[in-house]
């Protein structure tokens, strides 16, 4: 299961690096569409939903999958607050950088000092999220009892 695991992410990450995703100039040129706009990270888009699409359909009709694990997709919940927070910190960071989580860690690989503050400070934000919503989970002890 986890050498599956491996070579799946494996192909995910070569798919980053062939159609550009990890290319942060290539991101940024196709996010400045007041500038030299550089539509090509589109197909890309279209080409992974067309792919996605119906397997996501064959999977959501079954209860586990192919490997005998169990399928789980997450509840929806429709538009929330929170959903809005986070979509727009991750559109202003993917702005800033022209790097996401997938394509950041598959350019770990390049060693560079930048890629690798990058991914530290990603990191660092997910796990600082993490915590927050686990102290937000626990019932402080100073709280009164409910009657």
């Amino acid at each position: 299961m986890r050498i599956f695991a491996f070579l799946c992410g494996l192909a995910f990450g070569f798919g980053l690096l062939i159609s550009g995703m990890t290319d942060p100039v290539k991101v940024l040129g196709f996010l400045d569409i007041a500038g030299p706009w550089d539509p090509s990270l589109i197909l890309v888009m279209v080409s992974a939903v067309l792919v996605a699409f119906p397997l996501v359909q064959l999977a959501s009709r079954r209860q586990t999958a192919l490997l005998g694990d169990p399928i789980a997709f997450p509840p929806r919940f429709g538009i929330t607050g929170k959903l809005i927070v986070g979509s727009a910190i991750f559109g202003v960071g993917w702005g800033l950088d022209g790097l996401c989580p997938g394509p950041s860690l598959a350019m770990l690989g390049a060693f560079t000092w930048q890629e690798g503050l990058f991914f530290v400070m990603m990191a660092t934000g997910m796990l600082g999220h993490e915590v927050w919503q686990r102290r937000r989970a626990v019932p402080s002890a100073r709280a009164p009892a409910a009657p």
